[in-house]
């Protein structure tokens, strides 16, 4: 690995030189959020440079397996090698393919942090448009394959912008998912809502709602944020 691209968390690092898909707020966010309570196989989907998939790796038990899958040769092969060098290499199988070709046994979770500039203008080169836009897994392919791929009590989490989740989640539930959890991400207090990460289920529960802000008054991280993700910077 190149030592001037690595983005370095408390118990692995990341080379995203090559990867489409970069290191960001959004993915270590949802690595964080999402619920790992009772998993036995997790699927990881659009992993990109396997930041993902290498957080489940760290907050689950031992015998938790991780799928990560992607499009990209170039996303997998750079996945591969910051697996290789974590602590994980056995627990996490990357692979070069898509959502709706992949055949595997049941997932008790489903994550993605997924293409979702439906409308706006597109990146410039082919694998920034692959990662950041719908073309290639639209909302009701990654529903469809999400509900043929899951174990009955099994979820699906996501993260996106405030718009795209509204309509990703009124999808969902005209075709029989559940919202159970969904959380409002902002900057600060006084700004809008930027991200919801929600959790769809194909069970009806109660939704548990939820709210964090990236930096409090003083212009530092929330206490709400650093608890989140303290398990994964190196500076909290």
């Amino acid at each position: 690995m190149n030592e001037k691209q690595l983005f370095r968390f408390k118990h692995f690092s990341i080379d995203h030189n090559h990867s489409a898909h970069k290191v960001g707020t959004d993915g270590v966010l949802l690595g964080a959020w999402a619920d790992v309570n009772n998993v036995s196989r997790i699927l990881d989907v659009g992993t990109g440079s396997g930041v993902i998939a290498l957080m489940m790796a760290q907050r689950t038990m031992p015998h938790v397996l991780v799928d990560a899958i992607d499009i990209s040769l170039k996303d997998c092969e750079q996945a591969k090698e910051n697996v290789e060098a974590s602590p994980w290499p056995k627990k996490i199988c990357v692979k070069n393919t898509a959502l709706q070709k992949l055949k595997a046994s049941p997932y008790d979770l489903i994550i993605s942090n997924p293409p979702f500039f439906i409308d706006s203008a597109k990146p410039p080169t082919p694998d920034r448009t692959r990662a950041r836009h719908t073309e290639t897994l639209p909302p009701e392919e990654l529903l469809f394959h999400a509900k043929r791929l899951l174990s009955p009590q099994g979820k699906l989490c996501l993260i996106l912008p405030v718009v795209e989740a509204k309509k990703f989640i009124a999808l969902a539930e005209n075709t029989k998912w559940h919202c159970t959890r969904l959380c409002e991400f902002r900057a600060r207090a006084s700004k809008p809502v930027e991200r919801s990460l929600f959790e769809l289920r194909l069970h009806k529960e109660v939704i548990r709602k939820e709210s964090l802000i990236l930096y409090g008054n003083n212009g530092e991280w929330s206490d709400g944020y650093k608890n989140l993700t303290k398990d994964f910077y190196l500076k909290l």
